[in-house]
């Protein structure tokens, strides 16, 4: 079994910074991606940012320039740097990884943190 468990949400001032932290733990063999995804009120999840395993990151054009996604792959964490935070980035951020995990470390499967409210006040 594989958790992931997710730090850092709060409540933060316009223009101001929070740092997400998500560790994964359990049974785990590889993780190719670890991302952070988003839902706000009324809205469809959406993904923020991704890292591959190799350090290559990729993130949504609504929050470039102003998050930084990193990872330690040796115990298996991802950040979120977000800063110049505004109204509209008010949601529940949610850890995302895709890995192989024991025992059936053959195929790819998906797993998701329980989520961290972010409020960004005007």
């Amino acid at each position: 079994q594989v958790q992931l468990v997710e730090s850092g949400g709060g409540l933060v001032q316009a223009g101001g910074s929070l740092r997400l932290s998500c560790a994964a733990s359990g049974s785990i063999f590889s993780i190719s991606v670890m991302a952070w995804y988003r839902q706000a009120p009324g809205k469809q999840r959406e993904l923020v940012a991704a890292c591959s395993s190799d350090g290559i990151t990729n993130y949504a054009d609504s929050v470039k320039g102003r998050f930084i996604i990193s990872r330690n792959n040796a115990v298996n964490w991802v950040y979120l740097q977000m800063n110049s935070l505004k109204s509209e980035d008010t949601a529940v951020y949610y850890c995302n990884s895709l890995g192989r995990f024991y025992p059936d470390r053959d195929r790819d499967l998906e797993v998701w943190g329980q989520g961290t409210l972010v409020t960004v006040s005007s």
